[in-house]
């Protein structure tokens, strides 16, 4: 089993419908800019945004770049790997939602890899079938690492966000990712103002087995005492913080 080295740091998420945002997400000081393709990407625009999203990717960027695709079994995320496969410069980090099985990870990286390119991809939990056969996706032989998808897993589920909730999701997603020798990736912390809030969310991640917590105002990294905040929400960045920002949830990994 090949095992691709997991970027580590702040990752800042920008729409990829939204170029005037590229240079804010280049610059502002994360270690992984990741450019989404899904959710935030309203459907009349797509075709356009992966078009728009070429531009993203970058030599001159001075971080790592990825991308969040579609999910890989609806048209949307076939439509996105065609595209991205044939970019100038292609992401470094492919983050694929709605992952299922182990063969989720297979067959996009399979639709990606070239003898000169092979992506890191990563596996948000985020229903309960994926839960259900973690132990599978996490040994998928190209896998990056996992990460907690906790709005989308409680919504499929009709539960709160609450940590309560999510105990059991998230325990398990740090176990099966322990087992495999993977990092996994807690969810992000989306009060933006409350840094009491993501300073506490932080230390209990880190108690329940998680590398890292982000925001998508900063980022308090756990890796040596004590916890510290990582500023990557400046001027004209940070999501709710300016109406110019190129804004989004920011992950980490180990």
């Amino acid at each position: 089993m090949t095992r691709t080295l997991a970027p580590a740091g702040v990752w800042f998420v920008t729409p990829a419908h939204t170029p005037a945002r590229f240079p804010a997400a280049h610059g502002c000081g994360a270690d992984v800019a990741l450019i989404d393709l899904e959710d935030s990407v309203p459907a009349a625009v797509k075709a356009e945004a992966r078009q728009t999203a070429a531009a993203f990717f970058t030599a001159a960027a001075g971080c790592v770049l990825g991308v969040r695709i579609s999910s890989p079994t609806t048209r949307d995320g076939i439509l996105d790997r065609v595209v991205i496969a044939d970019y100038p410069v292609r992401p470094d980090v492919v983050l694929i939602p709605k992952v299922e099985s182990a063969r989720g990870i297979e067959i996009t990286a399979g639709a990606l890899d070239a003898p000169d390119y092979t992506p890191h991809p990563y596996a948000p939990t985020e229903t309960p079938r994926a839960l259900q056969d973690l132990p599978s996706i996490v040994r998928a032989g190209r896998i990056a690492g996992v990460v907690s998808g906790t709005a989308d897993y409680a919504t499929a589920l009709g539960w709160s966000e609450g940590r309560e909730a999510m105990l059991h999701a998230r325990s398990a997603l740090v176990t099966s990712g322990a087992a495999a020798d993977i990092c996994a990736i807690d969810s992000p912390f989306f009060d933006l103002d409350d840094v009491d809030g993501l300073r506490g969310e932080a230390e209990r991640a880190r108690d329940l087995g998680f590398a890292e917590v982000g925001s998508a105002g900063g980022w308090w990294e756990e890796r040596g005492p004590p916890v510290r905040v990582v500023d990557a929400a400046g001027p004209g960045v940070g999501g709710r913080r300016s109406s110019g920002g190129a804004g989004g949830a920011v992950q980490a990994a180990a």
